[in-house]
């Protein structure tokens, strides 16, 4: 099963710095990339745990006694890792995002190139698709996830557009989506505003951000001191959250100081943004917004 390249391989798995009988956890397994990568860098007493919830994943397996991919969302971090007997670990890994594979096969309804059912979900087995968030969610709730999440000005008329077409019969196709949108979709910026409209609709089915900040407030718990976080994200939603929580602990505001004046955060920035190369964007268009941030546990 094609996964394509790994994004970032080198840069993600050097900064999770592996000590060769360490533990540590890629929770975004896909084609296996990273995983493959840390494994090469244990030795016979490593191990490594890897998370994916989409069930193409689990063809990727990975024949090693040192690895055990689990079938969840990594928001349940803490709980399966305390179900393998493995309280703390020296790293984790993470690349945000859809996978390639996700995006190439048209049915799952993740990319804008293809005609298909409005889907999206990572996880096949989830009750909520693309189809419901358009055509049963209230206007409000649309023009929330189209601004919130797509970062769309135009997300009140196009909230409206879409109550508007789908009383007239049900939005079920991508070719429908884009039928209802079609007066805010102008030739030269079409696939940008598209693919900001898919963006939003795909976080709110996945509890994308959400699920990133489970993750984010369990990494201080399930990371040994020294231990570091590796982690990839590819849109600003994202990113701010994880530079948010790096350096204060904390999304929003500012942690409490103390009588001096200090404030503990939990983990320390290791070194700076990572971005990927040119020739990394050449051989694989899906590393261009790509940002790479390393953290250690204090």
């Amino acid at each position: 099963m094609d996964y394509h390249n790994a994004v970032l391989l080198k840069e993600t798995v050097d900064g999770l710095a592996i000590k060769p009988d360490g533990v540590y956890v890629d929770v975004t397994f896909g084609g296996g990339g990273h995983s493959r990568e840390i494994l090469k860098r244990l030795g016979p007493d490593g191990k490594l745990f890897a998370f994916d919830q989409d069930t193409d994943a689990l063809a990727n397996t990975i024949d090693d006694e040192r690895f055990t991919l689990i079938n969840e969302n990594f928001r349940y971090i803490k709980r399966f890792l305390k179900f393998y007997g493995a309280k703390e670990v020296d790293g984790v890994l993470a690349d945000f995002g859809v996978s390639s594979h996700q995006f190439d096969i048209a049915e799952r309804g993740f990319s804008t190139r293809f005609e298909a059912d409005l889907d999206m979900r990572m996880n096949q087995d989830s009750a909520l698709s693309a189809y419901e968030v358009v055509n049963d969610y209230e206007e409000e709730d649309i023009r929330r996830v189209l601004s919130v999440y797509g970062e769309l000005r135009q997300a009140p008329a196009m909230a409206r557009a879409i109550c508007e077409a789908r009383e007239v019969e049900e939005i079920k196709t991508s070719a429908q989506l884009k039928k209802a949108l079609k007066r805010f979709l102008n030739h030269k910026k079409e696939n940008k505003v598209l693919a900001q409209i898919y963006q939003a609709i795909r976080i709110e089915v996945n509890q994308e951000i959400e699920a990133l900040k489970e993750l984010l407030v369990q990494i201080p718990e399930v990371l040994k001191v020294g231990g570091r976080l590796s982690f990839i994200s590819y849109h600003s939603l994202e990113d701010r959250l994880v530079k948010r929580f790096i350096r204060n602990g904390l999304f929003e505001g500012e942690p409490e100081r103390d009588m001096f004046g200090n404030f503990e955060v939990p983990l320390k920035k290791v070194g700076g943004l990572i971005v990927p190369t040119q020739e990394e964007i050449k051989i694989n268009n899906r590393a261009r917004s790509a940002k790479l941030r390393v953290a250690e546990k204090l």
